[in-house]
């Protein structure tokens, strides 16, 4: 399901990819950058879910033109590139807006009141799940676990963590960023733009790495209680099944 009433979808509610359409701003520098994300692997097959973020970095989503050029750069055919772009919710097939919105509505985000703040932002932004806003601004999604659920119910703008979120904070978040404003995440740097941040996802860095703390609290407890206990981990076996720090009396 997806729209004003849904919350729930898979891959297969996208639109599939209009081979025909011609829409791409890929040019020979693109192509270049292809080339230089697929040499860092040793099977250059491996660096597809990169260079697919690289696209959308350039495209705004992935383009016929993406597809091939992604399958010509690796040596595999276009299909076999469509069906990595097809499977992962997070490579889109319509265009996206300035800013990705996303929701988490997993079990526990959702008892804490991901739902209500899901349904909020909908109402509020007059679109529903995998829309965007007329004003190109905002592109609204609800999202599986986030990975951060000490934090829950956890929003994310362009990949970026805004934690505990309530209706109202988001509301404030996504008026901010269509205002233009400056908003830092939570646990992260300044907001860029999805485009800027699909390009850190294709792994060319914004030198934003360093802003704002990675982890909360909630998150170093148990390490906190450890350090104050005096535990530490049992160590880990070397090779061939000898106890690390053990003397070899050979």
């Amino acid at each position: 399901m997806s729209g004003q009433n849904g919350h729930f979808k898979s891959h297969f509610d996208q639109p599939s990819i209009d081979l025909s359409a011609t829409d791409s701003a890929i040019d020979e520098t693109t192509i270049a950058e292809l080339e230089l994300i697929a040499a860092r692997y040793p099977q250059s097959r491996s660096a597809l879910l990169p260079m697919l973020h690289l696209v959308q970095s350039v495209d705004g989503r992935i383009t016929p033109r993406g597809i091939e050029v992604c399958a010509e750069v690796l040596g595999i055919t276009t299909a076999q590139v469509s069906g990595v772009a097809t499977f992962y919710t997070m490579y889109k097939r319509r265009p996206m807006g300035k800013h990705h919105v996303g929701v988490c509505t997993t079990a526990l985000c959702a008892v804490m009141g991901g739902d209500e703040v899901f349904a909020t932002l909908q109402e509020h932004l007059g679109i529903g799940n995998d829309e965007t806003t007329d004003d190109g601004a905002i592109t609204l999604e609800h999202l599986e676990c986030n990975a951060a659920c000490d934090f829950a119910p956890v929003m994310m703008v362009n990949w970026e963590f805004f934690d505990n979120a309530t209706p109202q904070s988001a509301c404030a978040v996504v008026d901010a960023l269509r205002a233009g404003e400056e908003v830092t995440a939570t646990r992260g740097a300044r907001i860029s733009s999805w485009r800027e941040a699909e390009r850190v996802l294709a792994g060319f860095s914004d030198n934003r790495v360093d802003e704002g703390p990675a982890a909360g609290p909630e998150s170093l407890l148990g390490l906190q209680i450890a350090e104050e206990k005096g535990w530490t981990a049992p160590p880990a076996p070397a090779p061939d099944g000898d106890s690390r720090g053990e003397e070899n009396h050979d």
